[in-house]
């Protein structure tokens, strides 16, 4: 049987943009970051609300332009949370969906897409 949480794995490129844009702008926490040696990939945990994220800058672990749907407690909310941030780079708005929920899509800086929703 399943236990736990997926956890995604997201590539990146470039360690402060990316901590700019998932610390930054959505407000998740570095929870911890692996480098096998000096000079090696990074690999790091970020966290907000029990949802955890992996950022990698190894090629092998994720292709750039993936999905990751996030289920939240009020779209809405974290939606004005991120508009009030003025980010220069990102200006989310919520829509509603055919199959009645409501989502919030964002892409980070290397075209990974977060859809966070609420039913």
């Amino acid at each position: 049987m399943l236990k736990g949480h997926a956890v995604p794995i997201l590539r990146i490129f470039d360690v402060p943009k990316a901590l700019d844009f998932y610390i930054g702008f959505l407000g998740f926490e570095e929870d911890w970051r692996h480098r096998f040696d000096s000079g090696w990939p990074l690999y790091i945990q970020v966290s907000r609300d029990g949802v955890a994220l992996h950022l990698s800058e190894h090629h092998g672990d994720a292709c750039p332009g993936a999905g990751v749907r996030i289920e939240v407690e009020d779209v809405e909310g974290y939606c004005a949370e991120l508009l009030a941030k003025s980010y220069s780079y990102c200006r989310p708005s919520v829509t509603a969906t055919e199959w009645k929920t409501r989502e919030m899509a964002v892409l980070d800086p290397f075209r990974n897409r977060l859809v966070f929703w609420k039913a």
